[in-house]
């Protein structure tokens, strides 16, 4: 048949053919289906560790609870979270190489098994009455150690199972239950001590280990690990180094580290140090105002997690990305001059959905840009650039706004860490990230 023919015949057709359909219109949110309908590992991962959020935004609550029943100090509860922080910060660049040397599954159903140990043992001694606070600081930092080993496996993980094709909607739905737990969490720890005791909040956190680990167990198979060849076998220092090299040959990773090791210091140290100073002893206002204001913050993140997850792909992703951060950052410095709680509330969601949708971004990025057999190290990396100066940045705004004032301390680190996203915002490697 040649040419002409098969153009007439395609002529004809289109006389005789009835009408084709209109294209149905794709429901944005129908995408948050894909992870469940196209990977059988990630229900998995999702709800083991969707349960042990729960049990640890319960034990969250409870822990200062706890704290100030036994000393009544709030230096004491300073210490504490040092003592969580510190060996989580020391375990991740060892954790980092232990992950891409060995199976991750494995690791994370080792330190569910010891984190179960710490929580269970916490509990019995609650319910003894037999707690002391150093036994408390012996649990924390044993604790704290098992984190710093679970949190670059899990990230390993993540990058494994969640494949390009259901990428921003697993990590999108991801963030969006843990919100949701986290708005839960908290009001559950509450009930528990308030109608039971201290000891049942940990005791379900211990709980949550036990299913979490059960979820892992069934996702041990659905996720094989692919030893390293004899001849890639390095030490540990070779190993770090790879991961740093990983990171130099993308700027868009490097710098964003670099920046928000002091974003962090910034914005965190002011949520968790002066934002609860603002609401309870300068405004006086109820701690169910305070409470329903770290809700707004949940319900924007929400709204950033169920935005980001309706689209495939997005495009300009460093500009939406650092965009999503500076107005987290004003956001903050609004607060300083915020007239009533309502105004506060909206400025909560606000930050909520900036940090949220950076932090979607970030996590995608990595996924698509670190090769699996690095991801380890490169994931400890960036953990380790986050929070190695938090300890630092707590003390500093604390001390700072005893001496300037509270107001003064939220402006001042608020326009620091606005000023340093912006900075970066219009640099190469983050202004053409796409």
């Amino acid at each position: 048949m040649n040419l002409e023919t098969s153009q007439m015949e395609d002529g004809a057709a289109s006389l005789t053919a009835e009408p084709s359909p209109k294209p149905t219109t794709r429901n944005p949110l129908a995408g948050f289906a894909e992870p469940f309908r196209k990977s059988n590992a990630f229900p998995y991962l999702w709800l083991g560790q969707l349960v042990s959020f729960l049990g640890s935004s319960v034990t969250l609550v409870i822990l200062p609870i706890i704290v100030y029943s036994l000393t009544g100090s709030t230096t004491t509860m300073g210490l504490l979270m040092a003592a969580y922080m510190l060996p989580n910060i020391i375990m991740l660049p060892i954790s980092g190489t232990l992950v891409d040397r060995y199976n991750r599954t494995n690791l994370m159903l080792l330190t569910d098994m010891l984190r179960f140990a710490v929580m269970a043992t916490l509990a019995v001694l609650l319910f003894a009455d037999a707690l002391t606070i150093q036994l408390l600081f012996i649990l924390v930092t044993s604790y704290g150690l098992m984190d710093g080993l679970f949190q670059p496996a899990y990230a390993a993980t993540r990058a494994t199972v969640f494949t390009p094709d259901i990428r921003n909607s697993a990590n999108a739905l991801t963030q969006i239950s843990n919100q949701t737990v986290r708005l839960i969490g908290p009001s559950l720890g509450g009930v528990l001590v308030t109608f039971f005791s201290a000891g049942w909040g940990v005791a379900l956190d211990a709980l949550t280990y036990v299913a979490s680990f059960l979820c892992l167990f069934g996702l041990r198979k659905l996720v094989p690990h692919r030893p390293r060849a004899a001849d890639e076998s390095a030490g540990m220092r070779a190993d770090f180094k790879e991961g740093f090299a990983v990171l130099k040959a993308k700027p868009w990773l490097w710098i964003t580290i670099v920046a928000f090791s002091l974003v962090n210091i910034c914005f965190g140290a002011i949520v968790t140090v002066v934002i609860p100073w603002l609401f309870k002893i300068h405004l006086d206002l109820q701690p169910y105002v305070y409470g329903l204001a770290v809700t707004c913050s949940g319900v924007g993140a929400i709204g950033a997690g169920v935005l980001f997850g309706a689209k495939r792909h997005w495009r300009h992703r460093g500009v939406i990305a650092y965009g999503g951060a500076l107005l987290s950052g004003i956001s903050l410095l609004l607060m300083a001059t915020a007239p009533a709680p309502a105004v506060l509330c909206a400025l909560f969601a606000l930050e909520g959905f900036g940090l949220m949708m950076f932090g979607l971004i970030w996590e995608t990025s990595l996924q698509e840009l670190v090769p699996q057999e690095t991801f380890g190290r490169v994931a400890s990396l960036d953990m380790l650039g986050s929070f190695a100066l938090l300890p630092i940045g707590y003390i500093l705004v604390g001390w700072l706004a005893d001496v300037i004032g509270g107001l003064q301390t939220i402006a001042l680190f608020a326009s620091i860490g606005t000023l340093a996203v912006l900075a970066v915002m219009f640099t190469p490697a983050v202004r053409n990230y796409d």
